[in-house]
């Protein structure tokens, strides 16, 4: 068994002396881990760090098996994370994210999604929004999209600024206010692609859809939300004070 695809870093672990068990999220074989000998070696340490991307070729004798990376640098923009916490904290918690999907099951859209916003890390005002957005595009994926076009109650798609807890569906102004407390809020730039956040709009997007994620996704494996998404909203809170 043998292929060659694209990936971007999720993580590298040693595995005796010098090899590394490197995860990729791969273009089209999906979150994938295999053994790359010298992983942890001088010269490839600096190029298996998460966010980079590779050109990954993998070859195992069966399909089953962990099997073997050969791997050379792509787009090495790791060390261009250190200077900002929250890109950091943000490449954790994209890795967090894409291990909720399943292991070798192929995600094209959410591989694209994740390396426009590695492409973007760096400025918080940019990656913020795109990371709410890609938590929206994650839920969607693995079948619990939300809808958002649409009010519930009254079937209109003009002023939707709340979300169901219970349906996961677009609501009114008018149909929520009697029940605003009860409601998530949803901001413009969730609804709208050219809206940029305004005031806590981002902090309403990360309230959203980590009630969903939780709701979906972690509650059935017994688990919360991680102390990755945790911190990287709190550096982007320190570098957008409206986040919080």
């Amino acid at each position: 068994m043998q292929w060659t695809d694209e990936g971007i870093v999720l993580g590298a672990k040693r595995h005796g002396e010098a090899n590394a068990i490197l995860e990729l999220m791969t273009r089209e074989h999906g979150r994938h881990l295999g053994l790359v000998r010298g992983g942890f070696g001088s010269r490839l340490k600096p190029v298996l760090q998460p966010g980079n991307t590779l050109s990954a070729t993998w070859r195992a004798r069966l399909d089953e098996h962990l099997g073997n990376y050969t791997v050379e640098g792509l787009a090495l923009r790791a060390a261009n994370f250190f200077s900002a916490p929250h890109a950091v904290y943000g490449i954790n918690h994209l890795a967090a994210l894409m291990r909720l999907l399943p292991e070798r099951d192929s995600h094209t859209a959410l591989y694209q999604g994740l390396d426009d916003i590695l492409g973007h890390l760096g400025d918080a005002i940019l990656a913020a929004p795109m990371v709410v957005r890609f938590e929206l595009q994650l839920l969607s994926e693995l079948g619990f999209g939300l809808d958002l076009n649409r009010c519930v109650a009254t079937g209109s798609s003009g002023d939707l600024v709340f979300v169901s807890p219970k349906s996961g569906r677009a609501v009114s102004r008018t149909a929520g206010e009697p029940w605003a407390d009860k409601m998530l809020r949803l901001p413009a730039f969730l609804r709208e692609r050219d809206a940029k956040p305004v005031g806590h709009d981002v902090a309403d997007g990360f309230a959203l859809t980590g009630y969903f994620l939780t709701r979906h996704l972690l509650e059935a494996r017994g688990v919360a939300l991680g102390d990755e998404r945790a911190h990287f909203i709190a550096a982007l809170n320190r570098a957008l004070p409206s986040v919080a």
